[in-house]
């Protein structure tokens, strides 16, 4: 029977590793609201800010770029710094960012407050990982990493929730308030979804002041004793020397294995080499699913494949629900069933949910009809375009080429277009649109406002020209609105892949992230890695709208299907499972 300063040891040593998932989770957490609050105070911003398209549409990339930027440095600052200092930086990053957007009357403060954003969520996607990794057991290292992905998922809902409450009471003032009380809600409401954010990133901050610093970067450091005392908060002392032994081993064998002519340790050597490959195939493949743009876009996506208005809002919001609660099936699964499994299980699903969702499209694609030089010849001499899309305005344009496709009780309109290099896609537009189909083309909404923007819009358009370039209509594609039922279908193809993408790869992308990377390369080779995701994600946000203007959401589906294909070899046939292993043991694996 254990003594009661056994139990007494055992409870503070549970009480830390939770306290430390909870600090990490917040990690997660200001992660997830980086991502999705824009989404609920735009409309609100547009409505108030007199800013033109390019403008917003910068204030929206802007966490973007600063997040690309920070991940670039976050690996060297997590190695000269520590993890633990890096992620206090993080939440006071956040913090700052809070009432510089939110006190905001300018254009200026409002990018400044948002490129903080995007450096706190570069900073927090790649240390919080890695501190995980290098601070958890190996029995709980899965399930730890899996609860940052899980809160990150719930700041997504969270912000999701937060700008459908602003909505409601719009909604209700809008019927009884005259127009000035509205603009003044709408004016406070995009800077309270901002203030709403703030206590998490301060709580996070608070908690980094409470944890211990990782005690690998503690022992490369050659504080040995500090290490030792990091890892008795949360095991045993005879964990913690097992684990410090094999520090040291891998330590040792290092300089030795080099051999005689390589001193330094190549970087270039298998052990380096392989796992890092294998992380960044795994982070590329992620994006790949599409994961990203179906989110982004799923209530457009929804739209067009027969849903009303706001059923297809109801679908965004149930995928983003269906996300968060899988991703707890995930964490729950992730160390007892392995990476492995859940990552092949998971690929496999999303494979079959993309390619059915892409069958259900091609159905009604099919029948589409491009009137790009009709709707050519309604731009006006300034540039634009106004076009109102109704049944008569859809007869005029299709004429006599398609009697068929007029008899459709419902039709839809997507717009792609061009301005020089840059090309972008209207929303969808229907007849059955009660508030008004009316569809508007400016350049402020396609060209970037500088060339900030425009090199990760497309790195290689040329921005000048652009400006004075002529509107150019590639496709104006009238097709038949699906049948409700068809929409509920969709829907049901998307929450299934969903479902599958929270289970394997949405929990395990960031273990293998953390726990494939050797040692001596981890903080810099996430670094990398991730870099590598982001400009993935970018690439396929370029292309996504241009490639279903002309070939359809069926041929784009399908696509993201084949590139899981990879997704799903590599997980079955490359991976090396890591349940249960040190990050030495793993390290020794591909040693060997």
């Amino acid at each position: 029977m254990p003594y009661p300063s056994d139990l007494g040891a055992v409870a503070r040593r549970q009480s830390y590793n939770r306290f430390l998932l909870l600090v990490a989770g917040l990690g997660g957490l200001l992660y997830g609201v980086d991502v999705g609050i824009i989404s609920g105070a735009l409309p609100y911003l547009e409505a108030t800010s007199g800013f033109n398209q390019g403008q917003l549409s910068f204030i929206v990339a802007a966490v973007l770029l600063g997040s690309v930027i920070s991940t670039v440095f976050a690996g060297m600052l997590a190695d000269l710094f520590g993890r633990r200092a890096l992620m206090a930086l993080s939440g006071v990053l956040f913090v700052t960012s809070i009432p510089t957007i939110a006190l905001a009357h300018g254009y200026e403060a409002l990018v400044l407050g948002r490129l903080l954003q995007g450096v706190s969520a570069g900073f927090i996607g790649v240390v919080v990982p890695l501190y995980l990794a290098e601070c958890l057991g190996a029995a709980q290292r899965g399930r730890g990493t899996g609860v940052f992905q899980w809160l990150l998922t719930l700041g997504i809902v969270a912000a999701a929730v937060i700008g459908f409450w602003f909505s409601l009471r719009l909604d209700a003032l809008a019927r009884t308030s005259a127009a000035a009380e509205v603009f003044a809600f709408k004016d406070a409401a995009w800077r309270r979804i901002f203030w709403v954010s703030l206590p998490p990133g301060l709580l996070f901050v608070a908690g980094t002041l409470f944890v211990t610093e990782s005690p690998r970067w503690l022992y490369r450091r050659g504080r040995v004793e500090a290490a030792r005392q990091a890892l008795l908060r949360s095991r045993t002392a005879a964990e913690a020397d097992l684990e410090l032994a094999e520090m040291a081993a891998r330590a040792t064998a290092t300089p030795a294995a080099a051999g005689a002519h390589a001193p330094a340790d190549s970087l270039w050597r298998k052990k380096y080499i392989v796992p890092f490959v294998l992380a960044c195939v795994v982070l590329a493949c992620n994006q790949t699913t599409g994961i990203n743009s179906i989110l982004g876009y799923s209530t457009t996506i929804l739209l067009q494949s027969g849903l009303s208005d706001l059923h297809a809002h109801l679908g965004n919001l149930g995928l983003t629900l269906v996300n968060f609660l899988l991703t707890i099936v995930g964490v729950v699964l992730v160390d007892r069933k392995g990476r492995k499994f859940l990552l092949s299980l998971g690929s496999a699903g999303i494979i079959a949910s993309l390619f059915t969702v892409g069958l259900l499209f091609h159905r009604t694609e099919s029948r589409q009809l491009d009137c790009g030089p009709a709707v050519q010849g309604q731009v006006s001499a300034d540039q634009t375009l106004r076009l109102k899309f109704d049944r008569a305005e859809a007869a005029k344009l299709v004429g006599q080429r398609d009697a068929a496709l007029l008899r459709a009780e419902r039709l839809s309109i997507i717009v792609i277009y061009s301005f020089g290099d840059f090309r972008a896609a209207t929303k969808v537009v229907r007849t059955d649109d009660a508030a008004g189909a009316v569809m508007r083309i400016e350049r402020g909404a396609c060209v970037p406002p500088n060339k900030v923007v425009a090199f990760f819009t497309n790195p290689l358009a040329q921005l000048e020209p652009a400006r004075t370039a002529p509107l150019r209509i590639e496709h104006a594609l009238i097709a038949p609105v699906p049948t409700e039922a068809n929409g509920w279908l969709t829907a049901c193809g998307l929450f299934a892949f969903m479902s599958f993408f929270a289970l394997g790869p949405g929990v395990c992308v960031w273990l293998a992230l953390s726990e494939l990377m050797p040692t001596r390369i981890r903080s810099n080779g996430m670094s990398i890695a991730l870099l590598i995701n982001q400009v993935v994600s970018t690439f396929i946000a370029a292309v996504f709208l241009p490639t279903v203007g002309q070939h359809g959401y069926a041929s784009m589906f399908w696509i993201f299907a084949g590139c899981t294909v990879v997704y799903f070899v590599t997980a079955t046939f490359f991976l090396p499972e890591t349940k249960g292993k040190t990050l030495e043991e793993i390290e020794a694996a591909f040693s060997r």
